[in-house]
């Protein structure tokens, strides 16, 4: 369920939306380069390399997003919560990154 706020802003990422295209575009190209090197049977050593890069640029994307999603869906939620005067607005919303950053540890 959306608070007022998100029903009216779009999601946090959304400035960023192209830039963040961008680099999932060239992760995307840098693994069908890796499934490549994989098909030639290139040297395990400079495979593991490329997957370092794309793991640094996919964890490029995650961390934006997540400062994306703090600066604005967790504000939006605590400006509301204040409003409202209803403190499982912005707790909501601060689960979410909780578990996001959870999950991001984990990977």
């Amino acid at each position: 369920m959306s608070t007022p706020a998100e029903a009216s802003h779009p999601y946090g990422y959304h400035e960023q939306k192209q830039a963040y295209l961008r680099r999932l575009k060239r992760a995307e190209g840098q693994v069908r380069g890796i499934a490549r090197m994989v098909e030639e049977d290139k040297y395990c050593i400079d495979i593991l390399t490329q997957m370092a890069a794309v793991n640094k640029a996919l964890h490029a994307v995650s961390i934006g997003l997540l400062e994306d999603h703090i600066a604005h869906c967790v504000v939006n939620a605590a400006n509301d919560s204040q409003a409202t005067g209803n403190p499982e607005i912005v707790s909501g919303k601060v689960s979410e990154a909780t578990a996001a950053i959870s999950r991001l540890l984990r990977s």
